[in-house]
């Protein structure tokens, strides 16, 4: 019982000793110095009644600096009154600094008015340039009443180039108005070859009255070809019309290659009426096989 009395006193005697290390290093539980940082920054529940004078001075000298950052930022907190003679002489230099930066920008925010007439004319200046890169883009909110003379014959340039590009390209929003002699007959040899390509590809959108004669052959050519190659597949887009004897041969040999491995498999496809003796032969094997190793499958555990 004795030396459980004695571990218990030490036990209470070293959670003081923590408790007092503990308000040491959290100083801000002391209420006076709480109220004073809540204060000192300006925030709600600050007790102005209880500070001393010296605390009073820390506080307002905060305040101030606060409302001068406020003003340096151009924040809706500032309050100009406050600002000391020295000090309204870098927020307006900021104030100043800030507008001219938007009215260089084309912000609408910007007030000419407050700008000096240096700063004015180069504000002019990169509304103008801006003006011509708009204009150079092809927006809609250029302005060529404002271009000079050199500006609006760079405009019409790239205009027209960028005309010509959307020609040459089959736009529809192509102005074939605006191109030169030369243009037109470019943009036309482009046409043709892009109708031809589309005519070799078998593509619906083909438009053969603009095909040359010697694109014609190559045109029919390319289509035999096409429908050679569906013929011998079995699809359904075949015209066997379209053959010549020896493509029509090699597509009936086709045929019965297919039926014969359809009959094998016991595809729905199969013709069995078709089938000559020993493509039948062949497919009663291929049909033992396939019922024996069913059973072989069916009688395992």
């Amino acid at each position: 019982m004795k030396t459980n009395g004695v571990l218990l006193a030490a036990l209470l005697a070293l959670s003081g000793l923590l408790s007092g290390a503990d308000r040491k290093r959290a100083p801000a539980d002391n209420p006076e110095e709480s109220n004073l940082l809540l204060c000192v920054k300006g925030l709600s529940g600050c007790n102005f009644s209880t500070l001393t004078s010296e605390q009073i001075k820390q506080v307002a000298e905060a305040s101030a600096k606060r409302n001068l950052d406020n003003c340096m930022e151009g924040s809706r907190l500032c309050d100009p009154t406050r600002l000391k003679d020295t000090e309204l002489v870098p927020v307006k230099a900021e104030l100043y600094r800030r507008n001219l930066e938007k009215c260089t920008d084309g912000s609408p925010t910007c007030d000419l008015t407050l700008l000096k007439p240096k700063d004015l004319a180069s504000v002019h200046v990169a509304a103008a340039q801006r003006n011509f890169e708009k204009c150079l883009a092809g927006s809609p909110t250029c302005d060529p009443l404002q271009l000079t003379p050199g500006q609006a014959k760079s405009v019409e340039t790239a205009r027209n180039r960028n005309n010509l590009d959307r020609c040459l390209g089959g736009s529809p929003t192509c102005n074939p108005l605006r191109l030169t002699p030369s243009e037109a007959g470019q943009v036309k040899r482009e046409t043709l070859r892009r109708n031809l390509d589309r005519c070799l590809d078998g593509l619906s959108n083909c438009d053969p009255l603009m095909l040359a004669e010697a694109d014609v052959k190559s045109v029919s050519v390319a289509t035999q070809r096409r429908n050679l190659a569906a013929c011998l597949q079995g699809l359904a887009t075949c015209q066997p019309l379209g053959l010549s004897a020896a493509d029509l041969n090699a597509t009936r040999a086709a045929f019965r290659t297919r039926n014969v491995e359809s009959c094998k498999r016991g595809l729905p496809a199969c013709d069995p009426s078709l089938l000559t003796g020993p493509e039948m032969a062949a497919v009663t094997a291929a049909f033992d096989q396939r019922r024996t190793r069913l059973q072989s499958q069916r009688s395992k555990p």
